[in-house]
């Protein structure tokens, strides 16, 4: 699966102001007992800047449920801080280049025979 990569300057700026804003809120989630630790690796937004992909590190089903019923908070938040003519739709997914991160470094740790490798 690939990600969109935004390819102007705004677009740029949105995600990366969308990526903290949205981290800062899960972080008081997680402060709150109302959701375990999450990482927001990612956020791709649409060029339309109608939807926002939010990519987390994991997402578990638990997590994902938590995240659904707080998306209207979390929307709400991202309007009050960003000066927007409309809020982007928040999604939620986990990341793939971690799966795919993890799985690299499985096979080469079958390579190596389970051993770790020297580092230079």
């Amino acid at each position: 699966m690939k990600r969109r990569t935004a390819t102007y300057p705004r677009a740029l700026r949105v995600n990366q102001v969308l990526r903290q804003v949205v981290a800062e809120e899960l972080e008081r989630l997680v402060d709150a007992d109302e959701l375990p630790m999450v990482t927001v690796t990612a956020v791709d937004t649409a060029a339309d800047m109608r939807t926002a992909v939010v990519y987390l590190a994991s997402l578990e089903e638990a997590t994902a449920v938590v995240l659904e019923e707080r998306r209207g908070h979390l929307q709400r938040i991202v309007g009050a801080q960003m000066t927007m003519k409309r809020t982007p739709r928040l999604t939620f997914r986990a990341d793939p280049a971690i799966a795919a991160g993890s799985r690299v470094e499985e096979l080469l740790r079958g390579l190596h025979g389970g051993e770790p490798a020297d580092e230079p």
